[in-house]
């Protein structure tokens, strides 16, 4: 089996420790250069470490350059992918697209994972966020995204984070999951088919297969409205003939 290093600078292959403003390539199967196309294609165990990222892929990667044929714009990567920035974003993923320039990520595969500033997301399905504007969506089996403050579970999860002191925090958001959607604060345990969350206005609605637990107390309806700041919330019913129903369990003796 052949082994290949390559160093990317203005050119040159050089053979010795990478140094500041270079990219180092390795990989077992070769690398062929597409010139016009701009981008290198490599095969089988490949890694590729540079100033902004590292990545490591079992299977294939084809690295996008700039005019000068230097400078990674972009990367696609596939076969457990393992993606690090320097920016503190670390992705996992069957198949991962990194565009450098625009600080967007699509993550692909069973077991996605993807981690930044203090929220994880996770999927068998997809995973797609854009640094620059905060969008981002988790779409498949098992998405879920966990941040300081809220666990939130759903089929489908689709939002805006706002940057605050590096931290990024949620502003948007809605979730749904036809077999239910599952929202949880440090107090409040909540289900519905569907979920909408606006920071502007401190409110989350849910809608249909309404569930809302608080300590001891359960709350069963169709829709729900909580105040996120004080944690007050109405439930509801759509339907003249059914009623909202209500659950206390005493608490336990200490």
């Amino acid at each position: 089996m052949k082994y290949f290093l390559l160093v990317l600078v203005f050119y040159s292959f050089q053979i010795f420790a990478r140094e500041a403003g270079q990219t180092e390539i390795t990989t077992d199967e070769g690398i062929e250069v597409f010139k016009k196309e701009k981008y290198y294609l490599l095969k089988k165990n490949i890694k590729i470490n540079s100033d902004e990222f590292n990545l490591k892929a079992d299977e294939l990667v084809k690295a996008f350059f700039n005019e000068g044929l230097y400078d990674v714009i972009q990367i696609i990567s596939e076969g457990n992918v393992v993606l690090t920035s320097n920016k503190g974003m670390k992705a996992i993923g069957e198949r991962v697209n990194f565009n450098i320039k625009d600080e967007n990520i699509i993550i692909n595969g069973k077991d996605s994972i993807l981690t930044t500033n203090q929220v994880e997301m996770k999927s068998d399905g997809t995973i797609k966020v854009n640094n620059l504007t905060g969008l981002f969506a988790l779409k498949g089996p098992k998405s879920n995204l966990i941040s300081e403050d809220i666990n939130i579970t759903g089929n489908l999860i689709d939002g805006k984070f706002i940057n605050i002191e590096d931290v990024n925090e949620v502003e948007s958001l809605y979730v749904e999951d036809n077999a239910g959607v599952n929202i949880k604060t440090d107090t409040l345990d909540m289900y519905a088919l569907k979920a909408i969350y606006d920071k502007k206005n401190n409110i989350i609605e849910l809608f249909d297969k309404v569930k809302v637990i608080r300590d001891k107390e359960s709350i069963v309806g169709d829709y729900a409205r909580i105040n996120t700041l004080d944690e007050s919330y109405k439930v509801t019913s759509n339907k003249s003939d059914k009623k909202v129903r209500v659950l206390l369990k005493e608490k336990e003796d200490e």
